[in-house]
């Protein structure tokens, strides 16, 4: 019978053994990669987690080009529409709670919203896949959002209050920054916090992110990195983003480092924010957007040989990337203060990670 036993434990052994192999050989390809990305190449900074345990770091490029400061590792960076991770997560919590249904109607909770049609007929659920037909007002209204200051969240409603609807709620995908003020607003409602009294306290310190916040435009702060615009690829020339840029809203533009979203990342997967049926219910898919499936204010991608879950941030001098990769248990986080046109900097940064490590033909 031992005998036996012995030979059932091989293919166990080997298995383990080759698996430690795998991971030894991609290890360090990407060190060899991180060791050869220059800062011409790539502006801003990468982290490597495997079984999360951070297996590298990296800082590259200039946090100010015009007085001559490199990044750091621990450089803030804004972080565009990650942001809207913290928002589907508060949400999601109240949801547990049991103070809001997700396809309940807004005037459920928020009966003195301004447009009637919004009120009667969009969910919660819709808003947090983007299917509630509402604009996004980032883009729409950005020549009236520059340079103007917003103490509250309901400060911006009256951007897009009274636009129509792209579409009858639930019937089709558009991406929607409105949608996410709204929940901002359902999440002061139902908490009867601050949206960012209650970021802070329920999902930033909770998964120990000391290093992430709500910074106004013109703030003073140290160690963090000014976005330049190369306006998505098409200008060699760069030019400082500040024109484009708000306070932090449910829908974007908070501040973080590539370690405090590795802990954010580690915290969500890990049940520390969300019980694990409602984290389940976060990351089913529920629709198709423009490239990838959405499950409740996260991508899910499943474009590769493993399902790749996250978000990104994209805005005038913002490319960044938060991406777990589920079936080899890698994350990485890539954070940049220039944008690019999906073939350079921080996009052709992400695609290396793609390719290695879930297009594994490479690999096999």
């Amino acid at each position: 019978m031992k005998i036996k036993a012995f030979f059932l434990l091989i293919p166990v052994v080997l298995f383990l053994a080759s698996t430690k192999t795998y991971a030894q050989s991609i290890t360090s390809q990407i060190e060899n990669y991180l060791d050869n990305l220059k800062d011409s190449e790539f502006s801003g900074t990468i982290l490597v987690a495997h079984n999360d345990t951070i297996i590298a770091q990296r800082a590259y490029g200039l946090a100010s080009i015009e007085y001559d400061v490199k990044n750091q590792i621990d450089t803030k960076f804004n972080i565009a529409s990650i942001t809207k991770m913290f928002t589907a997560v508060a949400v999601l919590q109240l949801f547990e709670q049991r103070k809001i249904a997700l396809n309940k109607p807004l005037e459920e909770y928020l009966p003195d919203y301004p447009n009637q049609i919004v009120r009667n007929s969009v969910t919660t659920h819709q808003l947090l896949t983007h299917t509630s037909g509402l604009h996004n007002f980032y883009v729409n209204d950005l020549a009236m959002i520059k340079n103007k200051d917003y103490e509250n969240i309901s400060d911006f409603i009256s951007l897009f209050a009274n636009d129509s609807l792209l579409c009858p709620p639930g019937t089709k995908y558009n991406y929607s920054g409105s949608g996410f003020m709204v929940l901002g607003l359902l999440i002061e409602q139902l908490s009867g916090e601050n949206y960012y009294d209650y970021i802070q306290k329920h999902i930033l310190e909770p998964s120990g992110m000391t290093k992430t916040s709500a910074i106004q435009v013109d703030s003073i702060i140290k160690n963090k990195a000014s976005g330049y615009t190369s306006e998505f690829g098409k200008s060699e020339n760069l030019k400082r983003n500040d024109y484009y840029l708000t306070k932090a809203s449910p829908a974007g533009f908070y501040y973080s480092t590539i370690e405090d979203l590795f802990k954010f990342s580690k915290a969500l997967r890990n049940y520390q924010l969300l019980n694990k049926a409602t984290t389940n219910l976060m990351l089913q898919p529920k629709v198709k957007g423009y490239n990838t499936h959405l499950g409740y204010g996260i991508d899910i991608d499943n474009r590769y040989n493993q399902t790749i879950i996250g978000h990104s941030g994209g805005w005038y001098g913002i490319h960044c990337e938060l991406m777990d990769f589920l079936d080899d248990h890698y994350t990485i986080v890539i954070l940049s203060n220039i944008d690019d046109g999906g073939k350079a900097g921080a996009s052709k940064v992400a695609d290396y990670f793609k390719i290695l490590l879930a297009d594994k033909s490479e690999n096999e």
